[in-house]
């Protein structure tokens, strides 16, 4: 049977380099996607080399195997978490929705080298529409919360490319512990917070990620250039680290006119048909 899968990108609000230590976070899904394509052969993988890699790698079928994405790579909105995602539900869409994002992220492992934690697989798999997703991966874990109208985002993009591979998930581990706590604290905090009080949270999650050594000096300079423009409430470096995109929360849609406004949307969808 021809399957098509369909897997949206994410952001994540607060709650930064806390998925691979137990900790929390608040992330939800955009409607920028990727789409997988699969088209069963009789003996044949057929498509990118990688991608022919992970199916494999998931137990797929022969296959001609067809990606499109609007998703953008190396910009911190999980291109690499979204096609891993999109793998094995288009070899098992029978799993559950946990057991989905744990094959996902040994995918991501074994096959990609990339030694992440599940906030990307788990915010892309139990999204919904107009929520955020507190997850808690200690207990793996999700609440959806319902995001507030006046929470308006801005994606700045840093024009900083880093490839997952090459970040190191260990770095500062003097400092690691402390900002996990701090960093689940502002998760808690964040779900009680106006505009203006989120705004806040987020230059202080861009300051920890600083101490905790994962950004760049010309990061940290357009973040400040953001954090002191009148309108914006805060703004702060997005992804594991290096590069990529800068999330800016906004008093209004108007402010940063060439930058991507980001909403809430659902998660994945499959398809199966002759």
């Amino acid at each position: 049977m021809h399957r098509r899968v369909r897997v949206p990108s994410r952001i994540n609000i607060i709650g930064e380099h806390t998925d691979y230590a137990g900790g929390l976070a608040l992330p939800f899904a955009i409607d920028a996607f990727l789409e997988l394509e699969i088209i069963p052969g009789n003996s044949d993988f057929i498509g990118d080399e990688t991608v022919v890699r992970l199916w494999q790698a998931a137990g797929g079928y022969p296959a001609e195997l067809v990606v499109n994405s609007s998703i953008p790579i190396g910009k911190g909105m999980s291109s690499s978490a979204a096609l891993c995602v999109a793998i094995v539900i288009g070899t098992r869409p029978d799993l559950d929705r946990l057991d989905i994002c744990l094959e996902a992220q040994r995918l991501e492992h074994e096959v990609l080298g990339t030694k992440c934690g599940l906030l990307d697989q788990m915010a892309m798999v139990f999204a919904r529409k107009n929520y955020a997703c507190l997850i808690n991966f200690e207990e793996l874990s999700v609440e959806h919360i319902a995001i507030p109208t006046a929470w308006r985002f801005k994606l700045v993009d840093s024009k900083i490319h880093r490839k997952l591979a090459d970040i190191d998930y260990q770095s500062n581990a003097e400092y690691r512990f402390e900002h996990l706590a701090k960093e689940n604290q502002r998760v808690i905090e964040a779900l009680d917070s106006d505009a203006k009080e989120l705004g806040l949270l987020l230059n202080q999650s861009h300051q920890s990620l600083v101490n905790l050594g994962v950004s760049l000096p010309e990061i940290d300079n357009l973040v400040s250039n953001l954090q002191s423009m009148p309108g914006v409430h805060g703004a702060r470096m997005m992804g594991g680290g290096y590069g990529g995109m800068i999330l800016a929360i906004v008093e209004s849609d108007e402010l940063l006119p060439d930058s991507l406004t980001v909403s809430s949307t659902g998660a994945f969808s499959f398809e199966e048909f002759s």
